[in-house]
């Protein structure tokens, strides 16, 4: 038995699709943290993937032991356990965010037919942009079931929540458990109700001594940091990729380990009214057949009409690219 999950631990192999800054920095940090035996970079330009290669092969002395391959043909991601898909269309002067999505629908309804021939069995986490929209396109052109394919969601808009909590509250953030659900996007929403501190619910959390109390005013301004978190970003260095390539690496390591880890990935919301038809996030199990079963969570009123309210706009985005 022991030497059957051993052959299983050294055969694993993550494939990203794009060697940008979020395709290269899942790879960095899927390296670093050891998740798969092979680590395998699909490009479409050929000299950026392999410098990008030779680079990490230049670490891999520090680093559990891996292989780090990568080229432009589709073959380097044949039989990968778990399909992370980053690539995106590149905006061109004058393009409107509506169209550079549409653009990137279109590259992944190129692109898929190709990584389902080498990689049919495996797990795709959809990361790229508008993930949601990219994510619910992915599963109409591919046929895969929602266990199958879903998207990286708010996991780390809940990770960036769990961050201002925690500075704000004096506590650590892996003590905070509190979830972002809906969007990926502006009109998304902290599920307050089901957050809790260590073991106490958040909204009856005690300031701890040299802090503010967490009121209503305090959440607010937590949420609206937590939306506008990737525009201050962007603002400064041009793209967000070093906690996006952190949080789809934990999506891919709960998939390999079979964790069956609580993540607020994005998929059909099937079987909750008023959110049927579309992709959104909420808190589900996520091991190695894929995304497993959402939870049902403790909402509020305020907190089920946000959520409606962001299946509406993702609802009426994809209505506006004939999905």
């Amino acid at each position: 038995m022991t030497e059957n999950r051993q052959t299983r631990s050294t055969s694993t192999k993550i494939a990203i699709v794009g060697a940008g800054a979020v395709g290269t920095a899942v790879a960095y940090s899927s390296l670093i943290r050891g998740v798969a035996r092979t680590v395998a970079l699909l490009d479409i330009n050929k000299a950026k993937v392999t410098a990008e290669v030779l680079d990490l092969s230049h670490g891999l002395e520090f680093v559990p032991r891996a292989d780090i391959i990568g080229d432009d043909d589709v073959a380097v991601c044949a039989g990968a356990d778990v399909v992370v898909f980053t690539a995106g269309a590149k905006q061109k002067p004058g393009q409107s965010r509506l169209e550079l999505a549409e653009a990137t629908i279109g590259l992944t309804k190129k692109i898929l037919p190709g990584l389902l021939d080498v990689a049919p069995d495996a797990i795709y986490v959809m990361v790229t942009n508008p993930v949601d929209i990219v994510t619910y396109a992915a599963l109409k052109f591919s046929g895969l079931p929602r266990n199958q394919l879903f998207g990286s969601g708010t996991v780390l808009d809940s990770s960036r929540l769990r961050f201002l909590l925690s500075q704000y509250t004096g506590v650590a953030p892996q003590n905070v458990h509190a979830y972002i659900a809906g969007e990926h996007g502006d009109s998304e929403i902290p599920l307050w109700t089901s957050a809790t501190i260590g073991a106490v619910p958040l909204l009856e959390w005690e300031a701890l001594p040299g802090y503010q109390p967490l009121d209503e005013a305090a959440r607010r301004s937590i949420h609206h940091d937590v939306v506008h978190a990737a525009y201050k970003i962007i603002e400064g260095k041009g793209a967000t990729n070093y906690a996006i390539g952190l949080a789809a690496t934990r999506i891919v390591e709960a998939i390999l380990k079979d964790e069956h880890r609580i993540l607020p990935v994005s998929t059909v919301a099937e079987g909750f009214a008023g959110l049927d038809d579309v992709c959104l996030s909420l808190p589900a199990v996520v091991g190695r057949s894929g995304c497993g079963r959402r939870l049902d969570v403790k909402l509020s009123d305020d907190e089920r009409a946000g959520l409606l309210a962001s299946a509406q706009t993702l609802r009426e985005m994809q209505a506006g690219f004939g999905l």
